[in-house]
Order: C-alpha cells, then sequence, then structure tokens
C-alpha cells in the first residue's frame, strides 16, 4: 500500500486561498474549505464574447465521436449538443460507438467523407490514437477539435485544432478532500481509473496532491480500460475489498463506473463500512446518492458542458478566439443538497438556470 501524505461567493474564494495555508497544520480543515466552497450554486462566467451563433452556422455541420456510446455521461452531452444545434439551425451528427479507437476512427472518416466541417472528439476519445485519420481529415477542410478530454494544465494533443478543457485537476482535490474530511484524515482508498483518458491524468495529479497532504491517509490506484468497465470492475473491486479489510471508499474517477462499484460493494457485504465517492454528475448517479448507495458526486451539469463544448466549436468555426477554458463549474452533491437535482435526478437541475440565459444572450438568440 502506497502512503501519502453553501457558503457566499466571496466566503468560497476566501475558503481557497486559505486552504493551502490551512493544509500545513489541519488537513481536515482544509479538506473541508475545498468542499464548501464547492457546494453553492455556481456563477455562469461567459467563456467569450457574444457572437451571432445562428448567423454564423448557417450551411454548416459538426460531427460529435463521443468516447463511448454506451457511458451515460457522454452520450448525455451528445445528445444535448444536438438538441442545442436543432434550436440553431445547423446540422449536427453523433457517431455511436462502444468506446473502441477503431470506431473512432471510423467516425472520423465519415466526417471527412460527407462534408462535414467540425469532429469533435468528446470526453476520452483521443486523437493520439489515430494522428494519421486526424491529418487525412484535416486535408479535406474538416477541423477536428477535443473537448471535456484535457484538464486545464494539460497541452492539448499534437495535431487539433482547438481543445476545450476542464477543471479535471479541482475535481480530484475534491474527490480525495471528501473522504478526509468524512474520516477525519484516515481515508484508506481503492480508486479506478482509466488511464487511455487524458483526463485520467490531471485527476489523479488532484487526487494524489490533496492525499499528500494527509500523513495518514493511504490509497492504491487500479487501472481498468474503458472497454473493460462491464466485465473488469466488480471483480476487480471485490477482489481488492477481500484482500484489504481497510478500505474506506472506493473513488470510482469517473461516475458511470459505479454501476460496477457498487454491486462490488454490496456482495463484499461491506455496504455499511465502505464508502463511494465520484465524480460527473450523471443523472443515475446522483440518483444512488438518493438511495444510500454512493455518499458524493462531483457534479457538471451535462446541458452545460453541451452548451459550453457546443460554444467552443462554433466560435471555431466562425472563425473567433478559440476557448481553451470552458468555464463549466463543479458542484458536490451529497445527500444534503441531493432533493435540489430532481426525483429522478435531471442532467441540468442542482446547478441554478443562469447559464441558459447566459449563453442566450452569448449566441444573440434574444436579439
Amino acid at each position: 500500500m502506497t502512503h501519502l501524505g453553501q457558503l457566499g461567493r466571496v466566503s468560497a474564494a476566501a475558503l481557497m486561498l486559505a486552504a493551502p495555508a490551512l493544509a500545513q497544520d489541519d488537513p481536515v480543515a482544509a479538506a473541508r474549505a475545498n468542499i464548501e466552497a464547492y457546494s453553492g450554486i455556481p456563477e455562469f462566467t461567459a467563456p467569450g464574447e457574444p457572437f451571432d451563433a445562428r448567423a454564423c452556422m448557417e450551411g454548416k455541420s459538426i460531427m460529435t465521436v463521443p468516447a463511448s456510446s454506451a457511458i451515460p455521461f457522454v452520450k448525455t452531452i451528445a445528445d444535448h449538443k444536438g438538441d442545442l444545434a436543432e434550436r440553431l439551425g445547423f446540422e449536427h451528427a453523433q457517431w455511436e460507438n462502444q468506446g473502441n479507437p477503431t470506431q473512432w476512427i471510423q467516425g472520423m472518416e465519415h466526417a471527412g467523407n460527407n462534408g462535414f466541417d467540425l469532429v469533435s472528439l468528446l470526453a476520452g476519445a483521443d486523437p493520439r490514437f489515430f494522428e494519421p485519420q486526424v491529418g487525412a481529415a484535416q486535408d479535406k477542410g474538416v477541423k477536428v477539435v477535443t473537448s471535456h478530454l484535457t484538464g486545464l494544465e494539460i497541452p492539448a494533443p499534437a495535431g487539433v485544432d482547438a481543445n476545450t478543457a476542464i477543471d479535471y485537476k479541482q475535481a480530484g482535490k475534491l474527490m480525495a478532500d471528501w473522504t478526509i474530511m468524512q474520516t477525519e484524515a484516515q481515508t484508506n482508498a481503492l480508486i479506478i481509473v482509466s488511464e487511455e483518458a487524458l483526463s485520467t491524468d490531471s485527476l489523479v495529479d488532484g487526487l494524489t496532491e490533496a492525499f499528500e497532504a494527509c500523513p495518514d491517509c493511504t490509497y492504491e490506484i487500479v487501472n481498468v480500460p474503458i472497454v473493460d468497465w462491464a466485465t473488469r470492475i466488480q471483480p476487480t473491486v471485490q477482489g481488492k475489498l477481500q484482500g484489504n479489510a481497510d478500505i474506506n471508499y472506493v473513488i470510482p474517477i469517473y461516475d458511470s463506473m459505479s454501476t460496477f462499484v457498487t454491486p462490488a460493494i454490496a456482495i463484499s457485504g461491506k455496504r455499511d463500512s465502505v464508502k463511494v465517492a465520484t465524480f460527473n454528475g450523471t443523472p443515475f448517479v446522483l440518483d444512488l446518492i438518493r438511495e444510500g448507495t454512493v455518499e458524493m458526486d462531483i457534479g457538471e451539469n451535462l446541458d452545460w458542458i453541451a452548451h459550453a463544448m457546443l460554444d467552443a466549436e462554433m466560435r471555431l468555426l466562425c472563425d473567433l478566439e478559440p476557448i481553451v477554458d470552458s468555464k463549466v463549474p463543479l458542484r458536490v452533491f451529497s445527500a444534503e443538497n441531493i432533493d435540489e437535482v430532481g426525483d429522478p435526478a435531471e442532467a441540468s437541475k442542482g446547478y441554478g438556470d443562469a447559464y441558459v440565459a447566459g449563453y442566450r444572450a452569448l449566441w444573440m438568440l434574444d436579439e
């Protein structure tokens, strides 16, 4: 086992600044400050200047290639992008797949052969696996972008036209901080990752950085590739729980993994002693918080993500300044605020609705 060491917005900012100093003396206080700073309704921050989206997108088309259509989080974002494109009056298609890079390549080739203006590699469809096909699509006039793939601190993959990022590192810190707060700095965590996704690097950096400030915390990281989630996560978690009676948290870094994590905990007879903290805010996982099988989920409004990714892609096609920081916020959901997401949970509830009006104004839809 490796050994590592709802507030007002002004108060939240102060807590965030104070957290590093707190961590030196009291990891629990620092963890609590970070969690509280991300527990309220987020503000909308415009990622760029307003533009006439409907006019500039007339006659243009976008193909979204999700990491896997079998992952509800990714599928929901892609679906919402399609709904927005329909309202804006341009073509949006989605290349459904099961997470195999060969299928991503097929989507790229279809876009290049059928006159699409842009391919969006969404939330894990990684161009490092098919650089020649990216170049071939670009030679046909197709812009290729990555979206919701990397953390803010990670450069865009080589060869793409643009990359729109998420603050994955902070999400990683929040997952660790939740467990530190709940265990009084005695976390023993099993962390499930998928190393082929670039976002994993930032999430793990955030997790390890937070745990380094907790001298009595321990963790183990286990890799399960996306295509193997359905067959490998449950037996892996069961085996680890049987082999280490001290584990008190499982952290599946993408919350759709919870489908396979929570049964493993139940079968192992550990529901009372092993909790789940995760990230993404997928509606079915938020419902698991209400049921008590998941303790915490760091949510992203999936509809907000769809707005943000489409906004960045439209700006690129309209020859505007590229967007790197999507400004998509995070919010911590637990039993204390889960009622705000609806019952059953909805992809866009629990974050306020300022972003809807914000993007309408950005896209000049109210003029």
